[in-house]
């Protein structure tokens, strides 16, 4: 092997398509492009899920579900969370101003205090709406029960 004869692998160097170049180029005249149409036109773009004409696969399915735009959504918190947060910020009163400031829930939050764990502390409980069971464990333990606005 010397420098005179070196060369690349056969196959490994493809010449340059240039397209529109004159139909003795092999590639003028329509440029690669198809005859007429969309498609051959400079400036074309396809839209997303375009099926050709057909009807789109998202307009062929069948539109299920509702979305009730006066529902109601709580923010749940279990018994065992407000007893947590009565022994760890040291409160006998857990109301909403109390449960903003300790970062547990948003300013527009409603709150709903569910049944789930244990509660052993005595305490007033502010919230928007009360489970039966977290009603009867607060009252069990001498503790009362406010209804916010």
């Amino acid at each position: 092997m010397e420098l005179h004869n070196l060369k690349p692998a056969a196959g490994s160097v493809k010449k340059r398509k240039r397209i529109a170049r004159g139909i003795g180029s092999g590639h003028g005249r329509t440029a690669t492009r198809g005859h007429k149409g969309a498609k051959s036109r400079s400036g074309f773009k396809e839209k997303r899920n375009f099926e050709g004409g057909q009807m789109p696969l998202q307009m062929r399915l069948p539109k299920i579900g509702f979305k009730n735009p006066n529902r109601l959504a709580f923010t749940p918190i279990n018994l065992a969370r407000l007893q947590e947060i009565s022994e760890k910020y040291n409160l006998d009163t857990v109301d909403l101003a109390a449960l903003i400031e300790s970062g547990i829930v948003r300013k527009n939050d409603k709150v709903k205090i569910l049944g789930g764990g244990e509660l052993k502390a005595k305490l007033t409980v502010q919230a928007h709406a009360f489970s039966a069971s977290a009603k009867q464990a607060i009252e069990a333990l001498g503790g009362t029960i406010t209804a916010a606005e």
